[in-house]
């Protein structure tokens, strides 16, 4: 038998949610290995099961390559998620990839570390180094 959960269904084609477009402008210094930081410390979404909002503070860390990421249209890219159910772990792999389309970085790690729900903190992580 199958274990059902209420959750069931909640997330479907998240990975296809058309969100705003991330805009990049031309690194000038792409022969060069640095790092970039972006903190997201007051990042909301909402809860897919009970509709209550849900706070995370939210880590970019990325090497530019060709392009950087445009600050105000990633804050609009991140206020997107603000009155949308999501699970903390779909909403980190969905804009790691929006990101990875967007600024193809050499490479990058997002991390989100939610608020606690029902006594637990919920910390996820996801990176991408291309091969």
């Amino acid at each position: 038998m199958k274990n059902k959960s209420s959750y069931n269904g909640l997330q479907k084609n998240v990975s296809g949610l058309k969100a705003p477009e991330i805009e990049v402008w031309q690194n000038e210094y792409a022969d060069k290995v640095y790092t970039i930081n972006l903190d997201i410390p007051e990042f909301t979404c909402i809860c897919p099961k009970t509709g209550l909002p849900d706070f995370a503070a939210i880590r970019i860390e990325y090497s530019p390559c060709k392009f950087c990421v445009e600050l105000k249209s990633f804050k609009m890219y991140t206020i997107f998620f603000r009155n949308l159910g999501i699970f903390h772990e779909h909403l980190i792999n969905k804009m790691l990839e929006d990101f990875v389309a967007r600024v193809s970085p050499r490479w990058v790690k997002i991390t989100g570390v939610f608020n606690p729900r029902g006594g637990i903190t919920t910390t996820v992580s996801r990176e991408y180094k291309p091969k």
